[in-house]
C-alpha cells in the first residue's frame, strides 16, 4: 500500500526539479534577449554623442574663447553657439571649462541653473580631459540635480590645452522605456549603486554592501551629489548555473532571475531581473498537467482492458461483415471496370469523330476556296487579256519606234510592258496563295497589307458589280494576330458578299472601317443593300446555306470565314444597320507594337 504514495512523492520531487530547470532555461533565454536589447539601446544612444566634443572643441569660436576667457563678446557668442548646438543635437547641456575648472560658457547660460561660474575641477571627466584624453563619466549633476552621461574632450590651441568642452547627455528617455514590463532593468556602477532603473524605488540603492572604501570613492567624485545612498536588502543564491536574487520589500520578498552585462567603455553593468514566481508557477502547472495526464492515461488503460472482452466479441461480427463488404466491393469494382472500359471506348470514338470533323472542315474550306476560284476564273481571264492586249500593242509600237530610231520612246514602251507583266504576276501569286491549304502560324498581320492583297484578288468582282469600296483604316492601320492568307480569304468572302448585295442597286457603296477597342481590333464591312432577312439571320453562318441561285455559290463562304476567325481567337457576327444594309463585324486580338510578319 505504501508503493503508490512513494511513487507520487518521487514523481513530484524529481519532476518539479526537471520542470523548473526547463522553464528556468527558457526564461533565461528570453531575459538574455531583453538584456541585449537594453545594452544595444544604451550603447546606440550614447555613441551618437561620443565624437561630438572633439568636433565642437575644434570650432574657431571655442578656441578664441579659451584663448581670451575674459572677453565678454566671445563669451556671448560662445553661449549662443552652444545653446543652438544643444537644441539641434537634443543633448542635456554643453559647456566650456577653463583649466582651473571654472565654467566660462554653457548652453544653459540664461537658465536658473546656469553652469556659468561653476567649478567642476573635482569631476573625473574634467581631470582626464585636461590631461589630453577623451573622457566619459556618468553622475547626478551637482547644479541641475539631473542625471546624465558626460563626454569631455580637451580644447587645444596649437600644442597647448586651454580648456575642456563637456557634453551632458540625458538618459531619462532610455530609462522611461524600462518601466511597466515583465522585466526589471537597472544599471549599476562599479560600487554596486543603481544609477538607472525602471523601478524608481531602487534608484541610488546599492546591491553590494556600502563599505567605507566604496562610499569614499563615490563621494570623492561627487557622482551622486547629495543623493541619499542606501543598501538594498539583497540575498544572492543560485539554481544550478542560474544566478538568483531575493529582494525584500514592503509587500514581502521577491525572488528574481538575474542576467548581467558589463559595459567596459561606460564602466557600468546592465542588469535584467525576471521574477521566478511565474517560472515556478509554470513548472507546478506543467507538473500538475503531467500528473493529471498520467491519471487519465491510467484510467484509460483500465477502461480499455475492460472493453477488450467486449471487443473480442465484436471482432467475429466485424470479420463476417468485412467479408461481406469485400465481396460487395469486388462486385462493384468489376461493374466499375466494365463502365470504365465503355467510357474509354466512347472517348476513343469521340476523338476519332472530332479528328474526322476537323479533317472534313479543312476539306470544306479548301473546296469553298476552289469553288470561289472557279467563279473568279472567267472574270480573271478578262483581267489577264487586257494587259496582254496592251502588251501586244506596246510591242508592235516599240518595233516601229526602233525602226525609226526613236529608242527612248521604245524603252518607255518596254518599261510599260514590264509593269503589265508584274501586274499579272502579282494577280497570279495571290491566287496561288489563296488556293492552297494553309499551314501557317498565327502572328502579327497589318490590316493595311491584308486589305491591299485582298483588293488585288477581288478587284474584278467590284468592277463587275460597279461597286465603290470606301476604306477607313485610320492614319496608322491596326495590326492584328492572325494568319495572312486565311485573313485574306475571310476578307474576300465578306467583301464579295457585300458586292453581291449592292449589285444592280442605286447606292453601291461598300464601307470598310477599322478601330481599336479594349485591346481588340474591330473591322466592319457595311453594304447599302437590302440587309439580312430576320428569317435567315440565325442560319447565315451554317455550312451549305445560301440565298443565291443555282450555280452561284455552295453556301460555304461565310461558314468558312466564321471558323477561320474563331481559330484566330476572334468573332464574326452579322447584323442590319439602322440606316439600311448589312454590317459584318470582325473582332480580332490586337498585336500593336509588333512588326507584322506574314506566316505562310
Amino acid at each position: 500500500m505504501l508503493v503508490v504514495p512513494l511513487i507520487i512523492f518521487a514523481f513530484f520531487t524529481y519532476g518539479s526539479a526537471i520542470a523548473t530547470r526547463a522553464y528556468m532555461e527558457e526564461a533565461s533565454a528570453q531575459a538574455g534577449t531583453a538584456l541585449r536589447l537594453a545594452v544595444s539601446a544604451l550603447s546606440g544612444h550614447l555613441n551618437r554623442y561620443e565624437a561630438l566634443p572633439a568636433l565642437i572643441a575644434d570650432h574657431d569660436d571655442i578656441k578664441e574663447l579659451v584663448s581670451a576667457p575674459e572677453d565678454a563678446a566671445l563669451r556671448d557668442a560662445a553661449n549662443l553657439y552652444l545653446k543652438q548646438i544643444n537644441g539641434l543635437l537634443k543633448s542635456s547641456d554643453i559647456y566650456v571649462v577653463k583649466p582651473d575648472g571654472e565654467t566660462i560658457a554653457a548652453s544653459n547660460y540664461d537658465g536658473p541653473a546656469s553652469f556659468v561660474g561653476q567649478n567642476f575641477s573635482y569631476r573625473p571627466y574634467f581631470q582626464d580631459a585636461i590631461e589630453g584624453r577623451q573622457a566619459r563619466f556618468y553622475a547626478l549633476g551637482t547644479t541641475s540635480l539631473k542625471r546624465g552621461y558626460y563626454f569631455a574632450a580637451p580644447i587645444r590651441t596649437g600644442a597647448d590645452i586651454r580648456g575642456v568642452i563637456v557634453f551632458k547627455v540625458d538618459i531619462d528617455m532610455i530609462e522611461s522605456s524600462w518601466g511597466g514590463g515583465e522585466y526589471k532593468i537597472f544599471v549599476s556602477d562599479p560600487e554596486g549603486i543603481i544609477f538607472m532603473s525602471g523601478s524608481p524605488e531602487w534608484l541610488y540603492g546599492a546591491i553590494l554592501p556600502l563599505t567605507a572604501d566604496r562610499v569614499a570613492r563615490t563621494e570623492a567624485s561627487r557622482r551622486y551629489a547629495n543623493a541619499r545612498l542606501a543598501a538594498l536588502p539583497v540575498r544572492r543564491h543560485h539554481f544550478e548555473q542560474h544566478e538568483l536574487m531575493t529582494l525584500a520589500g514592503e509587500r514581502g520578498s521577491s525572488e528574481y532571475l538575474v542576467l548581467s552585462h558589463y559595459m567596459p567603455a561606460e564602466d557600468w553593468t546592465v542588469n535584467v531581473l525576471m521574477e521566478t514566481s511565474s517560472i515556478r508557477a509554470q513548472a507546478r502547472t506543467a507538473l500538475a498537467a503531467v500528473f493529471l495526464f498520467l491519471c487519465i492515461a491510467g484510467l484509460a488503460v483500465a477502461v480499455l482492458r475492460q472493453r477488450r472482452a467486449r471487443l473480442a466479441e465484436r471482432m467475429q461480427m466485424q470479420a463476417e461483415a468485412r467479408n461481406e463488404l469485400e465481396r460487395r466491393v469486388e462486385e462493384r469494382t468489376a461493374d466499375l471496370a466494365r463502365v470504365n472500359s465503355r467510357i474509354e471506348e466512347e472517348i476513343a470514338e469521340r476523338r476519332l469523330t472530332e479528328h474526322q470533323l476537323r479533317q472534313t472542315q479543312a476539306d470544306l474550306i479548301q473546296a469553298g476556296k476552289l469553288a470561289g476560284l472557279g467563279q473568279m476564273s472567267a472574270a480573271l481571264s478578262h483581267e489577264f487579256n487586257q494587259p496582254l492586249a496592251a502588251a501586244k500593242t506596246y510591242t508592235d509600237s516599240a518595233s516601229v519606234l526602233i525602226d525609226r530610231g526613236r529608242t527612248e520612246e521604245a524603252r518607255d514602251n518596254i518599261r510599260r510592258i514590264g509593269g503589265l507583266i508584274d501586274r499579272m504576276a502579282a494577280i497570279s501569286r495571290h491566287l496561288r496563295n489563296f488556293a492552297r491549304k494553309p499551314n501557317e502560324k498565327l502572328g502579327p498581320v497589318s490590316l493595311d497589307e491584308a486589305m491591299r492583297d485582298t483588293l488585288e484578288i477581288i478587284a474584278w468582282r467590284l468592277k463587275a458589280a460597279d461597286a465603290e469600296l470606301l476604306l477607313a483604316l485610320g492614319p496608322r492601320p491596326p495590326v492584328v494576330r492572325a494568319g495572312s492568307v486565311r485573313l485574306q480569304q475571310v476578307l474576300v468572302n465578306v467583301i464579295s458578299n457585300a458586292a453581291d448585295a449592292v449589285e444592280g442597286l442605286d447606292d453601291r457603296r461598300i464601307e470598310v472601317s477599322a478601330f481599336e477597342e479594349a485591346g481588340k481590333v474591330v473591322l466592319t464591312v457595311r453594304d447599302h443593300g437590302p440587309g439580312v432577312p430576320a428569317a435567315i439571320a440565325e442560319r447565315i453562318f451554317d455550312p451549305f446555306f445560301t440565298t443565291k441561285g443555282v450555280g452561284k455559290g455552295l453556301g460555304l463562304g461565310l461558314s468558312i470565314s466564321y471558323n477561320i476567325i474563331k481559330d484566330f481567337g476572334g468573332s464574326l457576327t452579322a447584323a442590319n444597320h439602322p440606316e439600311g444594309g448589312a454590317v459584318f463585324r470582325i473582332e480580332l486580338r490586337s498585336a500593336a507594337g509588333l512588326m507584322p510578319e506574314a506566316a505562310e
